[in-house]
């Protein structure tokens, strides 16, 4: 028996993750993100699913992030009846995730429109609430653990640490079993436990975010605590763009140990304003049993942490004198709350932007990181005074050592392997790795190929 496995995303970039896999006479697609980062990558989400895409017998979601579900609402609005499977967890926050994208395409089209900075006659939303609430109502919970069927192919889930209910994927039918990993999480990650062993497999899906990078040994902790210190007696205020889910839980629980340690003023305001993060705030205690946090710990995670409300608080909020840290969405500063917060901070030089996490290449995030000295903002230009760093430490991600370790896990090497969901470098560097270290065949497939294994 052979498998084929068409790429239709996340095969030339680390974004828009899809793979459509034909097995066992079944056809599944693992995955279904949203392209971002790069024009060029970003136009493809308006591309309308083919047949093959539409006529998939069965969707499976590794986890919540809207490179790997944000594109779901389109294919379900052109067409697609077919279930989805993901863990409860991955559920339970898609559901935030694809709400809050929708809300967000729904508001840049009315801003667009309003203020005539579309290059369209009338610009529209990739999908609206409605579509995403579609969506929503198709996805089934399977937990680790336990299996669902597609015709004759069985499904599975195991937990890999990196984000709440974020699991590699298992298809076998028969004797034949392809394993996709997702993201793979890290040995020591703040809140997750790190992944389980990797599931034997015939062929293998690798993802490489960080297949050519180590996370630094630096104490990110101690560099967070060092700039809040700098900030606020230069009578500043810290702005970290953050994912809702994961990295601003992340940085909750970071920023409530400095203050326990004494390294940071106790009393300094603390911010989430991002209605998305509010909601999976609430799903991190709801699941809290998933976490590697000490139950007192994960029960009080949010303590102390003001919750902004609606878009008027957000708004006087961009107006207070006060040194506050603010965590608000998105994390590559792409939409969302924290636009306004960095149109209003980024040209006064007392402020300082943190990004806490990965920049995907032509995001907002990534040019200010390169020096960017001006960044469009809702049509307008806006100088950047203020200070920019980046603390790679809060990463979700394994680096390439911790992905080599994962795959040494296996007793057998699998006889075909794939690197995806990587920048072309980054790709490459594991792929190197991989056949050197390991002395498996393995391979990086370009966006669009279909490859028999």
């Amino acid at each position: 028996m052979s498998l084929q496995i068409s790429f239709h995303g996340a095969a030339d970039s680390v974004t828009g993750s899809r793979h459509l896999v034909r097995i066992g006479g079944q056809s599944v697609l693992l995955d279904c993100g949203l392209f971002q980062g790069f024009k060029v990558h970003r136009e493809r989400n308006w591309l309308p699913p083919g047949p093959e895409l539409l006529g998939a017998d069965a969707v499976v979601l590794s986890h919540a992030h809207l490179d790997h579900s944000g594109w779901l609402p389109v294919l379900v609005k052109h067409g697609y009846r077919g279930p989805i499977y993901a863990s409860p967890a991955t559920r339970d926050l898609a559901e935030v995730l694809l709400l809050d994208s929708a809300h967000l395409q729904e508001e840049d089209a009315r801003r667009a429109n309003r203020y005539g900075y579309s290059r369209h006659a009338k610009a529209l939303p990739l999908y609206t609430r409605r579509d995403a609430q579609r969506a929503i109502a198709r996805i089934e919970a399977v937990a680790p653990g336990r299996e669902a069927w597609c015709g004759k192919v069985r499904i599975g889930f195991t937990p890999v640490g990196h984000l709440l209910g974020a699991c590699a994927i298992t298809l076998q039918a028969g004797a034949e079993r392809l394993v996709f990993s997702g993201d793979v999480g890290r040995q020591h990650d703040l809140l997750m436990p790190p992944p389980q062993p990797l599931p034997e497999a015939e062929v293998l899906l690798i993802e490489s975010t960080y297949g050519n990078r180590m996370h630094p040994q630096a104490d990110a902790a101690a560099q967070l605590a060092q700039i809040v210190r700098d900030t606020v007696q230069r009578g500043g205020s810290v702005l970290m763009p953050a994912f809702a889910v994961g990295r601003a839980q992340a940085l909750m629980l970071v920023l409530q140990r400095l203050k326990a340690a004494g390294q940071i003023p106790p009393d300094l305001p603390v911010y989430l304003d991002s209605p998305m993060a509010v909601q999976a705030t609430a799903l991190y205690h709801r699941h809290r049993r998933l976490l590697r946090l000490a139950p007192r710990e994960a029960a009080h995670l949010s303590d102390g942490v003001r919750m902004v409300g609606d878009a008027a608080q957000s708004m006087r909020l961009t107006r207070s004198r006060w040194p506050s840290v603010i965590i608000s969405a998105s994390g590559m500063a792409t939409g969302g709350r924290v636009l306004h917060h960095l149109k209003a901070m980024a040209p006064v030089d007392k402020h300082h932007i943190v990004f806490a996490g990965f920049q995907v290449g032509g995001s907002r995030g990534a040019r200010l990181l390169q020096g960017a000295t001006e960044v469009k903002i809702h049509g307008d230009y806006v100088p950047v005074r203020a200070r920019v760093s980046q603390l790679e430490g809060f990463s979700g991600h394994a680096d390439s050592d911790e992905l080599m370790a994962w795959l040494r896990g296996l007793r057998h090497a699998p006889r075909q392997t794939f690197v995806v969901h990587g920048e072309p470098d980054a790709s490459d560097a594991l792929r190197i790795r991989i056949q050197d270290e390991l002395g498996w065949k393995v391979r990086v497939p370009q966006h669009g190929e279909t490859a028999q294994a």
